[in-house]
């Protein structure tokens, strides 16, 4: 009898991802005082996707906050800038809120990257742990889960057919739709925050999946992986690649990396986690327990960088691995110097031990 397979073992026959994405958020450092400007922070969202094309990560990804702590509300704009700046990265969303957005307008602008960036745009498309955007834009969040399934269908439409006629309860219908500019192949994730009905809706459609690991065990989306595979599966596809999105820091000592990135990630589960006042308070004990070889944060030297990242793999079968460096408004400094240490000391060998 043939031995079963290991998560590693049923991915996709596909080059390893890594790469980086940023929230842009305004925090007030917590050992200078400083609060950068709007200005400021979106300059540097830039920097980072230059130096991380630079160092040879694959995959730059700006999430969506439609808050004034945060300088991502149009995350389309930031990729445009992006794409310029860049020259090989892929560039994404991460998350584009599409429950809030109109699917004509989101094909619109990121088939409008991809032909700046010359075929390097994706969406990540989710239903959004950020709610602000659902009064701001006139949704009721009793409809939460039904605005994102009949938005997705429509996005996905979009990409399959032009011209398009459609109709659906929360959008003007479409008639022979001619929707411009087209990009062949356009990737479409979508994220999933761990929720089992996502995963397996995601895995019916055989659409790639990003989930997001915040705090917890290594092992947490176990389930969500298992019920994505089986979905796609009993749906008649091949399972489709997953990425995860994690917390972490590259320094160049363990000890480095943990005093680097702790005062300003508690700075951030404070100030930026969900709504303003209902943050986290994150202890050093309990960062440092979040950092340990079993929980999720990617923190560490290069060196514990490498195995945690090829525990991931070996657990979930990961194609891409998407990590969060500097929440909280760590300095630009800090994070470009991590940025740099991910792209020449961990995903070359990451790269090498999974290919091998």
């Amino acid at each position: 009898m043939a031995e079963p397979q290991t998560a590693a073992q049923t991915a996709e026959a596909r080059p390893f991802e890594i790469g980086i994405l940023t929230f842009g958020e305004l925090t007030k450092d917590p050992v200078s005082g400083a609060l950068p400007s709007p200005r400021q922070r979106a300059r540097e969202t830039i920097e980072q996707a230059r130096l991380a094309d630079e160092v040879g990560l694959d995959v730059f990804g700006v999430g969506e906050h439609h808050r004034t702590d945060f300088v991502g509300s149009a995350p389309a704009i930031l990729l445009t800038a992006a794409a310029e700046r860049t020259e090989r990265i892929r560039l994404t969303s991460a998350v584009t809120v599409l429950s809030s957005e109109d699917p004509v307008r989101v094909w619109e602008q990121f088939a409008t990257i991809d032909l700046l960036s010359a075929g390097r745009a994706e969406i990540i498309a989710g239903r959004g742990s950020y709610t602000e955007s659902f009064p701001l834009f006139g949704y009721d969040l009793a409809d939460y889960a039904d605005l994102f399934r009949e938005k997705l269908d429509l996005l996905l439409a979009i990409r399959e057919q032009n011209p398009l006629t459609w109709k659906g309860k929360f959008r003007a219908p479409l008639d022979d739709a001619d929707i411009a500019p087209r990009a062949d192949g356009l990737p479409i994730w979508v994220g999933v925050g761990g929720s089992a009905a996502s995963a397996i809706s995601t895995g019916r459609r055989g659409l790639p999946m990003a989930m997001a690991l915040l705090l917890g065990p290594l092992t947490q989306h176990e389930q969500t992986a298992a019920l994505y595979r089986q979905a796609a599966r009993e749906a008649g596809h091949d399972p489709a690649a997953i990425s995860i999105n994690v917390h972490g820091y590259v320094g160049r000592t363990s000890q480095e990396a943990r005093e680097t990135m702790y005062p300003y990630f508690a700075q951030g589960m404070l100030e930026n986690n969900h709504q303003r006042g209902e943050g986290m308070l994150l202890s050093r004990s309990a960062f440092d327990a979040q950092s340990s070889p079993g929980s999720g944060l990617l923190v560490g030297s290069p060196a514990e960088l490498i195995e945690k990242l090829l525990a991931y793999h070996e657990f979930y079968g990961l194609n891409r691995v998407l990590v969060q460096l500097g929440f909280g408004g760590m300095p630009q400094k800090a994070h470009l110097e991590a940025i740099e240490r991910l792209g020449t000391e961990v995903a070359p060998v990451v790269r090498r031990e999974i290919a091998s």
